[in-house]
């Protein structure tokens, strides 16, 4: 196995890797609540794809600095300053970000305590698997200030239904946890302080798992999401035929087998 490469370092974001190939990705300096200006949107998405790169990588965790937030919105200052094309820039820069997540060929994470909030939320609904902290917040609040919510926000819908979506859209309101888990837009909620050990919960039979298995699933629950129920299993078939091209289902099987070969001996 090739040694994986030094992480190198970015101006917004700070990239630790462990022995497993379990990767986080932390946005660095960019205020207390991990607001996004372009600068901090440019970085990021320099090192998420410098991440997605990788293959040594069996998972990301993406987080923010600090336990006030996740992310708490794009930066209103910058943005109260655009012109229309200026505007465009803008967002296509924070799209461009939540696009180079969701192409991560791993499984992603998003660890979600406080703010979650406008381009917080549609960064985490880039991710794969959401988990938050009881004191979560989120939100959509571009409304409040004369804007729509857009990009990412396009997979609400697909995660929490129509009718939520309407709501926290066109109100701008907020909603705590236990609302975002009853709508299915995070998967867990942990208590106060247990963040973390519900993140390894999630994280550690991912990286125990076989890691072309995993990247395979993954593209496979991308193609499924977009395609009709036949393609779907066309392409499936040919997934499950690909893995028996490697040695990982023979080694990843064969406890199973020598559990039962030790059984019938006795």
């Amino acid at each position: 196995m090739s040694t994986p490469a030094a992480i190198p370092d970015f101006a917004h974001a700070r990239i630790s890797r462990d022995a497993r190939g379990v990767y986080t990705l932390c946005i660095h300096d960019a205020k207390s609540l991990n607001i996004l200006a372009s600068a901090v949107t440019l970085s990021l998405t320099e090192a998420v794809r410098w991440i997605a790169a990788q293959a040594d990588a069996r998972a990301v965790i993406i987080r923010g600095s600090g336990e006030r937030a996740f992310v708490g919105g794009a930066n209103i200052y910058e943005m109260a300053e655009l012109d229309p094309q200026g505007a465009r820039v803008f967002i296509t820069r924070l799209r461009d970000l939540c696009d180079a997540v969701a192409d991560i060929p791993v499984p992603t994470i998003a660890r979600i305590p406080g703010f979650c909030l406008g381009a917080g939320m549609e960064l985490a609904a880039a991710c794969d698997i959401r988990l938050a902290n009881e004191d979560a917040v989120f939100g959509m609040p571009e409304v409040r200030v004369g804007i729509p919510s857009v990009i990412h926000a396009v997979l609400l819908p697909a995660l929490i239904g129509p009718g939520p979506t309407n709501w926290l859209l066109l109100t701008g309101e907020t909603v705590d946890a236990g609302q975002a888990l009853q709508w299915g837009y995070v998967e867990f909620v942990s208590e106060q302080g247990a963040l973390d050990e519900l993140v390894e919960k999630t994280v550690a039979p991912i990286a125990a798992s076989g890691p072309l298995a995993v990247r395979s699933q993954k593209a496979l629950l991308r193609y499924w999401s977009a395609s009709t129920v036949q393609a779907g299993l066309d392409r499936s078939v040919a997934a499950f035929g690909e893995a028996f091209t490697t040695d990982e289902p023979r080694r990843y099987m064969a406890p199973f087998v020598a559990r039962k070969q030790h059984k019938e001996a006795k």
